[in-house]
């Protein structure tokens, strides 16, 4: 009876799965086939390789993706000896919850099958506001572009150029 309360209770909501390495699509199709609906976030990667470059997609958590609960009518245990899945993320041998939102946030940055890259935003050589931090109010040059939204800026300190990496989001455009 208690077991069917906290299921209850997690109608409606995410919860995080562990796939086995590299098998996180033949979690996701598995988990499809089952009736279970899944998210798999993923991002749009260059990858070099015999100097030839290639747009890849791969996955924004490596390892994981997510299964919404209301729809499986709050049954993961399932979920357990599903091909491709190591295990579910839980707490107190039940499914932790993702809080509410963030799958639905993730999914409206998505374009095209992939969650928009922030630092797209921005071009190498232009020219930025440092929003907080050490550099707070400061100009900044973008040099490099990275991944997971990292920006490698140029800022003039003290009649020195010092070069120091920031998240895309420590920054805004100085264009307007």
């Amino acid at each position: 009876m208690s077991e069917l309360k906290n299921l209850i209770a997690l109608d409606g909501r995410w919860i995080a799965v562990n796939a086995k390495p590299n098998q996180e699509g033949v979690a996701l199709a598995n988990l499809d086939r089952q009736g279970f609906r899944t998210y798999l976030p993923l991002l749009r990667k260059t990858v070099k390789h015999a100097r030839r470059k290639t747009e890849v997609l791969r996955p924004l958590f490596p390892g994981y993706l997510f299964v919404d609960l209301d729809r499986s009518a709050g049954v993961w245990r399932p979920i357990l000896s599903t091909y491709g899945v190591r295990s579910v993320v839980t707490c107190a041998d039940f499914p932790s919850l993702v809080p509410r939102g963030f799958v639905e946030a993730l999914q409206a940055r998505e374009m095209d099958g992939a969650i928009a890259d922030a630092s797209n935003r921005y071009q190498i050589g232009q020219q930025v506001l440092i929003d907080g931090g050490p550099f707070g109010g400061m100009i900044a040059t973008i040099v490099t572009m990275k991944e997971r939204d990292r920006l490698t800026v140029l800022v003039d300190f003290l009649n020195q150029t010092v070069k120091t990496t920031l998240s895309a989001r420590a920054v805004t455009s100085t264009d307007g």
